[in-house]
């Protein structure tokens, strides 16, 4: 189980953003019992600077009788109504506002958090003077699926796709209380795998692009080195995309995360490294295109359990590395052990 502390690194740089001074410095002054705490405090954090910037603005189209022409005038209600005997139009005009969806998402995200028993008091109490500085023409929007969809669609970037992270995150870990309605408890989705392994990946791959500067690095696609009667048989070959990628002119690295319990299993009494990952990334590395001068290597990546593996073999000619990674050390030693997995 990752520190929570630990977890603020890991979503950082899974989210592709370098940790801030002064968010780092509130969340190591804290002291959180459930990861909701966490992301509840960053996203309190996170909602301090964007109100003191200023919230998301954007034009809305609005309609309304008024006695005086403003923007379009609606000819058809407006005769309907008989309105110009009486000086007065229907007109349609556009009005620069904080009413746009991720101000709505937000709004309707702090509204389930306030509710949520889950949360100490003073947290809480927080929330709702966070709520109190939200503009009086922004409509809450429920935290849901289909609220998430319709503000991904307007590709936010920066603050605000940080912002949308964080209510992805507790929209993934929240559950209806079955007694309160309209409140929501909040699941520790350090054990849910999927989502974990999700993380894991982009943390690491993320990690390698922020803070080094040897290696280029992507997620690529593998072509199968097959050829085959019909060429309408290839496209059933199943797709091969790697986790992480580093490349060099003078190496290449092909880096699989695996967020399991256990980088080795038990059968018949003996520990063995689990199959179908070292056959995934063998099969990476025997269709890769050899390039002159470039030596590919492979390497299996874990999180640490109670037992630390660092296994090395040359598998087909290449060089093959099994190791983990222990998430619960210190920072500094996190960020130490994955610069020198790839010196």
């Amino acid at each position: 189980m990752i520190p929570i502390q630990n977890l603020y690194y890991l979503l950082c740089y899974a989210w592709n953003r370098l940790p801030e001074p002064g968010e780092l410095q509130t969340v190591e002054a804290a002291e959180f019992h459930r990861p909701v705490e966490l992301l509840t405090r960053l996203l309190l954090t996170a909602l301090h600077r964007q109100l003191k910037r200023g919230l998301q603005q954007t034009y809305t189209e609005r309609k309304e009788e008024l006695p005086e022409l403003r923007g379009r005038v609606l000819l058809a209600p407006t005769l309907l109504r008989n309105l110009l005997p009486r000086g007065r139009a229907v007109c349609a005009y556009d009005e620069l506002g904080h009413d746009t969806p991720l101000n709505g998402l937000l709004l309707g995200t702090l509204q389930q958090l306030v509710r949520s028993r889950q949360l100490p008091a003073a947290l809480r109490h927080e929330v709702r003077l966070v709520l109190g500085r939200f503009p009086a023409g922004v409509a809450a929007l429920p935290l849901t699926s289909h609220t998430l969809h319709l503000v991904r669609r307007q590709q936010h970037t920066g603050p605000e796709r940080f912002l949308l992270h964080i209510c992805e995150l507790l929209h993934a870990s929240a559950l209806p209380e079955p007694d309160t309605e309209g409140a929501f408890r909040f699941q520790d989705f350090r054990r849910d795998e999927v989502l974990m392994a999700r993380l894991f990946e982009q943390f690491v791959r993320n990690f390698y692009r922020m803070e080094q500067r040897r290696y280029r690095v992507l997620s690529e696609t593998i072509h199968w080195q097959a050829a085959a009667e019909r060429a309408e048989d290839l496209a059933l070959l199943p797709v091969m995309i790697t986790d992480t990628t580093l490349e060099a002119p003078d190496r290449k690295l092909i880096l699989d995360t695996k967020y399991y319990a256990a980088a080795l299993r038990t059968r018949y009494n003996q520990q063995r490294l689990i199959a179908p990952h070292l056959y995934q990334l063998y099969a990476y590395l025997q269709n890769q295109p050899n390039l002159p001068g470039q030596q590919l290597e492979g390497i299996l990546l874990y999180p640490a359990t109670a037992r630390t593996v660092d296994l090395r073999y040359t598998l087909g000619g290449f060089p093959v590395r099994v190791a983990t990674l222990d998430l619960a050390q210190p920072w500094a030693g996190i960020a130490a052990d994955l610069l020198a997995l790839v010196v």
